[in-house]
């Protein structure tokens, strides 16, 4: 009994999970296609579909956002805009928002950083201490180095790549993230993941435990907000 119980409420959580990223991905897709319904002539469109197809979207959901966003069927539209504040710890935090009502995802927003100890601050406030670049995470295997990959991303455009215990993760700018990941998943590099974010030009050390609890709290409730599409922050024990 209790062993059912386990795997029922494993099961459900990994669903509510599931359909928690569906949402943030239909918006992204929504958004993406307000600059065109074609994903060959709209790079943040093609990148929006593929991030959904990685969690096995249905088409027929992709399709729909499609056409939301491009006003085909006239419905809800999204705005999208940042939050910046500090986390526990004196940790810069951006929060990326897709949302169709500001009041109701200012007031989330604000109620989590003033529960989890940070606080929202005014734009620009902490936006100095990232670059907006394009990330790619690469699985880490016995015969690949990092050697192999700078071969095929350095013409590319890429700009840095480091070397992890279980991946690479390697970083281009913004005008040069498309062109470097056609070049790797052309040479049939696996991703673990790809995306436009912020990354830290200065990163907080020696936050204590207790503070990066709550900064993980912080972290965690935050992106299970529907209205959140990505958090970033400059705590390196938490990069």
């Amino acid at each position: 009994m209790g062993r059912h119980g386990t795997i029922a409420g494993r099961k459900e959580a990994q669903d509510k999970k599931r359909a928690a990223a569906f949402t943030k991905y239909v918006r992204l897709i929504t958004v993406a296609a307000r600059e065109g319904a074609d994903p060959d002539y709209n790079v943040a469109l093609k990148h929006a579909i593929e991030k959904a197809k990685s969690i096995n979207m249905p088409n027929d959901n992709i399709q729909r956002a499609i056409k939301k966003g491009s006003g085909a069927d006239g419905s809800v539209t999204y705005d999208s805009l940042n939050y910046e504040g500090y986390g526990p710890g004196g940790v810069a935090v951006i929060v990326e928002i897709l949302t169709d009502n500001r009041n109701r995802t200012a007031s989330s927003v604000k109620g989590l950083f003033d529960r989890c100890g940070g606080n929202v601050g005014t734009p620009g406030c902490v936006s100095y201490m990232f670059t907006r670049k394009g990330a790619i995470e690469i699985e880490k295997t016995d015969n690949l180095t990092e050697d192999d990959i700078m071969d095929v991303a350095l013409d590319a455009g890429m700009d840095e790549i480091t070397t992890y215990d279980d991946s690479f993760y390697i970083t281009a700018p913004t005008e040069n993230f498309e062109a470097v990941s056609t070049a790797l998943r052309e040479a049939g590099y696996k991703f673990i993941d790809s995306d436009i974010t912020y990354v830290p030009n200065i990163v907080v050390e020696n936050v204590s435990e207790a503070d990066k609890e709550k900064l993980q709290k912080l972290i965690d409730q935050l992106e299970d907000n529907d209205d959140v599409q990505k958090v970033h922050h400059n705590c390196k024990d938490l990069l």
